[in-house]
């Protein structure tokens, strides 16, 4: 057999036989892409890494992948593609994996049968009944469980299909629904599509008539809002939203917690509902109002018992006092923030963590609040600021520091503040307008408190989340948008609010994970003024949480408060129209009588500025947040590569194309666009390496332009070459190295002056290598020291 390329083995050798076997033109996928390709950002420039390619997919149905084939060159070993086709597969979820080099296959069997791996020859590959049996049977489903299974997600006939994760959550769901499982729980980040994959769940197994009556569970109206006008509304006249009196005619019930519990006690509305009314209960942000055993919503959930019943977070709870996986048992699939960013379906962001002059402050002796009143003599920290003591210069330093971003940025790009509490998020409201006072001075809404008091605010919430609509462009809030709600489009996190929870944190910081590509959102930036963002640290914020939970038959709790937070009141969790103001509790002598007390500073009596603003991003190589400073960080990681300062040079001058040398450093963190900013805007790659990893004196490209200019290297060239060269050299000045190191460079203004790219090659320098070797001795020369 001759030797045949890959493309080759899999047009003459793989697709025949899978056509031989049985397989037809839609079940076959080739060169099947099933991730997006992570965002790089570059500056205010962005890319997308490679997305991951399977060879083939094989599909028994469109909701079922079986097989994933991945295909080498003829003169490769059968086995050559299978480790890698094995981690495509595991993150698949797909059972049957096959290397081929058009010779035969190497099958590999994940549902663990007795014979794990064996070659096959091209027409011994299994036909689709085939394995999809093969697959059956190692689950020992019955007729009923394989018609479960078999019933596909919906379809309205759109190119939009779920994304393998997806498909995933959803089949594992479907799957341990047919096994009768009655608990389960489902771990996806925030802006993976949970609400979709819930729904296609629901459809499959109400379309399979195995759940007739499903109810689905939130917590916040905005939420029940969102899913009942989503891909919900394809139930048609079998969903409703339960508002009013309970009518028993549909088959889809979309409902408020808050709503259900509406009634004295042992006469609430979910009981207008017979207990065995539902056989599917789908719980949404199960992390909040269920999790504790002892919440007095949790009582609806015992209720309907006998229903299965599905939790939905991107937060799983696991606390001393509450557990989804006590209730729900462990997640059936986990799809990670991390992951998401990795696949490029969620966007990277950046940290601007800032420290004021007095996050710790201590009043001067006989210091008075705006009463009079002399101010207790203690160190008040950023935890306490807006909780017991009102600092209203700091509102008003934050409010100039998020000011002064967007008008270097987009003072149009969406924009959450996040809070103490409601009369915190007014302040910021009014500060924010005044140092913002030119924009809202065009449109009222251009800034507005979004909490769950208002009703103003709260009738903006879909024109805030609409990527079509240019207004509200920031909001002030407490919880009300802390969780569950779809802002694709906000680029900028405020956190001004103290959190220790893993859970809350990670919801908070979701409000910036989705991708919007037609309306340019890439990735998000955090401005943090609380020392939140320590918690990317924390070993549990992109994973399962430990299991520390204690059944001790505490009496029942009626919200799902964090354990390390102490405020008196979750204004946005209590109900949509609940309100009182957050207050410190002060016991008053013996008789413990509560009485309310919160310092207030008036403005302009303690000066706070930054005292330390750092800017940190994720290293793509491990995921996390790179804590160190930038400069820090690019020491640290070139000189992890480069020990000596000669190792650099000689990495420098023998790579051509300097733009390979600006990819690799970018791939490993260093974002040289910011360095650019810290350092200086007029110096190149080449000096910034060398100033911030060496401690060398940087030149700027202008000083190593004139110096070249200035020598006679360049003296043997005469007429249009010369002027070539001149160009080239001041081109390096304006952009940098990486505008001259191509022979594509030539394309663009001023070069195309003088020709076509061959034109100016061939004519004047007298070809391709000739023309190169102008570009090296720019090169050399330029960083000759």
């Amino acid at each position: 057999m001759a030797n045949f390329s890959e493309s080759d083995t899999k047009a003459k050798f793989i697709t025949p036989a899978l056509i031989d076997a049985g397989w037809n033109e839609n079940q076959i996928r080739r060169e099947k892409s099933f991730t997006k390709g992570r965002i790089i950002v570059k500056g205010k420039m962005v890319k997308r890494g490679e997305k991951k390619f399977a060879d083939y997919i094989l599909y028994y149905k469109p909701h079922i992948p079986i097989a994933l084939i991945e295909a080498k060159s003829s003169d490769k070993s059968v086995s050559d593609g299978l480790q890698q086709a094995l981690e495509y597969a595991e993150q698949l979820d797909i059972p049957f994996v096959y290397s081929s080099n058009g010779k035969s296959f190497l099958e590999h069997d994940r549902t663990h049968s007795k014979k794990l791996e064996k070659e096959l020859s091209n027409d011994e590959f299994p036909a689709p009944g085939d394995l999809y049996n093969r697959y059956i049977a190692t689950k020992e489903y019955s007729q009923e469980q394989k018609e479960i299974i078999s019933e596909s997600y919906f379809s309205d006939g759109s190119k939009m299909e779920p994304r393998y994760y997806q498909i995933a959550a959803i089949n594992r769901a479907v799957e341990a629904v047919a096994e009768g499982r009655k608990r389960l729980l489902l771990v996806m980040a925030t802006g993976t599509g949970k609400t979709f994959s819930a729904f296609q769940i629901i459809w499959r197994l109400w379309k399979s008539r195995t759940k007739k009556r499903i109810l689905f569970l939130v917590d916040r109206t905005a939420l029940a809002d969102q899913t009942f006008n989503s891909v919900f509304s394809n139930f048609g006249s079998a969903l409703t939203r339960v508002e009013g009196g309970v009518d028993p005619a549909y088959e889809v019930y979309i409902a408020l917690y808050q709503g259900l519990m509406a009634g004295e006690p042992g006469s609430e509305k979910y009981r207008d509902f017979s207990k065995d009314f539902f056989d599917l209960v789908v719980v949404d942000e199960c992390h909040r109002g269920s999790a504790s055993e002892n919440s007095v919503w949790r009582q609806i959930l015992k209720y309907f018992d006998e229903a299965t019943q599905i939790g939905l977070t991107a937060t799983p709870k696991e606390t001393s006092d509450r557990s989804n996986s006590e209730y729900f048992g462990d997640p059936i699939y986990t799809y990670s923030l991390k992951q998401g960013i990795e696949d490029g379906f969620l966007a990277p962001y950046k940290v601007i963590r800032y420290r004021f002059n007095h996050d710790e402050w201590r009043p001067p002796e006989g210091f008075t609040d705006v009463e009079g009143n002399i101010i207790p003599d203690e160190v008040y920290n950023e935890s306490m600021f807006d909780r017991s003591i009102i600092l209203e210069d700091r509102n008003m330093a934050v409010a100039k520091c998020v000011a002064d971003y967007l008008r270097q940025t987009d003072v149009y790009q969406k924009t959450i503040v996040f809070c103490v509490d409601i009369a915190h998020a007014e302040r910021m409201r009014q500060f924010l307008t005044n140092e913002l006072a030119e924009e809202a001075a065009k449109d009222r809404r251009y800034v507005m408190r979004i909490t769950g008091d208002n009703e103003i605010g709260r009738l903006e919430i879909e024109n805030f989340i609409n990527p079509e609509s240019k207004y509200p462009v920031i909001a002030t809030t407490s919880k009300l948008l802390s969780t569950g709600v779809d802002t694709q489009t906000v680029k900028l996190i405020v956190l001004d609010a103290p959190m220790n929870s893993i859970s809350e944190f990670k919801q908070t910081i979701g409000r910036g994970t989705r991708v919007n590509e037609e309306y340019g959102k890439f990735y998000f930036t955090i401005m943090d003024f609380r020392n939140v963002t320590r918690l990317f640290a924390d070993s549990a914020f992109d994973g399962f949480p430990e299991k520390v939970y204690i059944a001790d038959g505490n009496e029942p709790v009626d919200l799902d408060e964090e354990d390390t937070q102490d405020e008196v009141s979750r204004e946005d969790e209590r109900g949509e129209n609940e309100y009182s103001p957050l207050e410190e509790v002060i016991s008053d002598g013996e008789d413990g009588e509560l009485r309310s007390r919160k310092i207030v500073v008036g403005e302009n009596r303690v000066v706070f500025f930054p005292a330390q603003r750092q800017i940190q991003y994720i290293n793509p190589e491990t995921g996390k947040l790179i804590t160190t400073s930038l400069t820090d960080y690019t020491k640290y990681r070139v000189t992890s590569d480069y020990s000596e300062l000669n190792d650099f040079l000689i990495h420098w001058n023998e790579t051509e194309r300097k733009d390979v040398i600006v990819e690799e450093l970018e791939s490993k963190g260093i974002i040289l666009e910011e360095l650019k900013e810290e350092i200086g805007e007029e110096y190149d790659v080449f000096d910034l390496i060398l100033h911030t990893a060496y401690g060398r004196k940087p030149l700027t490209r202008t000083e190593r332009a004139k110096r070249l200019r200035n020598s006679t290297i360049f003296d043997k060239y005469e007429g249009k070459a010369r002027e070539v060269i001149d160009l080239l050299i001041d081109k390096y000045a304006e952009v940098g190295i990486t505008a001259i190191d191509d022979i594509g460079d030539l394309q663009v203004s001023p070069f195309s002056e003088y020709g076509t790219v061959p034109e100016i090659v061939n004519d004047i320098f007298g070809g391709r290598d000739k023309y190169l070797e102008v570009v090296m001795e720019i090169q050399s020369n330029l960083y000759q020291d």
